[in-house]
């Protein structure tokens, strides 16, 4: 059992969610608007918050972002009807984990919400530290150092470096990516780690500009067009 939030303001797909979810025996709580949501958020903890872009009274996109810096640790799901894909790309680098576009079906729904709950609790799991260049990660208490200085990095980020840098200088597929972070019966488009990548360089860069740049060994993530990414050791 999970503790959601849906964050709906159309009342016939929020109580259909509520209901549904509930049957599963997860507890379920339903905003229908930003306000509402923000309380929420802040009186107490959930695993997994789906959050409907087009809310009345706010932006579903500033919401994202209020509730990521609230919650860093749990999933986040956007539900939208908006067909632009710079609408996505936006909701995921608000904070997003993940996204579904209206209309979806309820099985879709839920094998997502199970593969991402699933992961949560693989990913938890005690493990030993791993090393690349002036980069540690520490996937027992999930924290990540670059020469000393801690990177924060969100669930899917620490996730997606957790997988490349078991393999550093292998190059992994799209798919092999796609389906050991996300989900193994994941089908639709592959942007969401194409944003994340793209976070989590960004992060990687930040962190070697505070430190001394020309002494940081930081290693490359290398994109190999037509196949995924790799994580590549730095040259001494």
């Amino acid at each position: 059992m999970a503790r959601l939030l849906v964050i709906e303001d159309d009342e016939t797909i929020g109580e259909a969610l509520k209901s549904g979810l509930r049957l599963l025996d997860h507890e379920v709580v339903w905003e229908c608007t930003a306000e509402g949501a923000i309380r929420e958020v802040i009186s107490a903890e959930f695993d997994l918050v789906l959050l409907d872009l087009g809310l009345p009274d706010g932006d579903g996109v500033e919401v994202c972002r209020r509730i990521r810096a609230i919650q860093p640790g749990c999933v986040l799901v956007i539900l939208t009807a908006r067909q632009d894909e710079m609408d996505v790309i936006v909701g995921l680098e608000a904070g997003a984990d993940d996204y579904l576009t209206k209309p979806f079906g309820f099985a879709e729904l839920l094998a997502r919400i199970r593969a991402h709950l699933r992961r949560r609790v693989i990913s938890s799991s005690p493990q030993s530290k791993s090393t690349v260049g002036d980069l540690v990660l520490d996937t027992a208490a999930r924290r990540c150092f670059l020469a000393g200085r801690e990177v924060v990095l969100r669930t899917k980020e620490f996730d997606l470096l957790a997988r490349l840098i078991a393999e550093p200088d292998v190059a992994v597929s799209r798919e092999d990516l796609m389906a050991d972070v996300w989900d193994e019966n994941w089908f639709g488009s592959t942007k969401t780690l194409d944003v994340h990548v793209a976070a989590l360089r960004a992060r990687l860069a930040a962190a070697v500009h505070e430190a001394a740049p020309d002494l940081v060994a930081v290693p490359r993530i290398v994109t190999l067009r037509g196949h995924g990414y790799r994580l590549e050791t730095p040259s001494s």
